[in-house]
């Protein structure tokens, strides 16, 4: 297959595999969404989800998260990996956004890569999921798939993410990035496949026997 026709097989079974994908991340509204995404960061969804259930609860504005404060914010997400620098992160985007954008959160990406603790992978989660804005955020599964479907080098994530956006359509990209990462926490694992196990693996190289090696995002 040519790297097109792989890009056109992938969607089709991924979309099969799991459509309509809704986002793993629990939230009450925008502004906790963008927190939840940003304490995914090394660390799993479903940590995630147990720490914002009762978190957000008691702070789910800019304003109360403000006023909870670095020592009892750190109490709720201690268990998140590395959740010393995610505690000031948070508070210093709670001040941000209260001091400059009204509570709100900007529309535009680049203003959101300026918020403490929200890199261009939360930042274009937010855009597409909150609003609807075109984007393929890229993460460790996303990138490690991409390489052994061919569908980029690998050499970084911002080139994976390049890559991918020009091999599918802007209206896909916003459920391939939960499809990609979905396939590649349940079928081609970091350690369970190696680019010859998992079904889409030996269906794009039906006669592939080397392993392949992935490059870390």
């Amino acid at each position: 297959m040519k790297k097109k026709e792989r890009a056109l097989f992938i969607e089709t079974k991924l979309a099969e595999l799991f459509p309509n994908p809704k986002a793993p991340l629990n939230s009450v509204n925008n502004f906790t969404f963008l927190i939840a995404v940003l304490l995914s960061a090394q660390t799993t969804d479903k940590r995630v989800n147990i720490v914002t259930a009762e978190l957000f609860k008691k702070a789910n504005t800019p304003s109360k998260m403000l006023a909870l404060g670095e020592k009892k914010l750190y109490e709720y997400i201690k268990t998140c990996g590395l959740a010393p620098k995610k505690t000031k992160a948070i508070i210093k985007t709670s001040k941000i956004l209260i001091e400059k954008y009204g509570e709100k959160l900007p529309k535009d990406l680049f203003l959101l890569e300026e918020l403490p603790g929200v890199g261009h992978k939360t930042a274009s989660v937010v855009v597409s999921e909150i609003f609807n804005v075109p984007a393929f955020p890229v993460d460790t599964h996303i990138h490690r798939l991409a390489q052994r479907w061919g569908l980029t080098s690998g050499k970084s994530v911002k080139q994976t993410e390049k890559d991918l956006k020009l091999l599918f359509d802007e209206s896909k990209w916003r459920d391939l990035h939960l499809q990609f990462i979905f396939y590649g926490r349940g079928f081609c694992t970091a350690k369970g496949c190696d680019g010859t196990v998992c079904f889409m693996c030996k269906s794009l190289y039906p006669n592939r026997k080397n392993k392949i090696k992935t490059l870390k995002a």
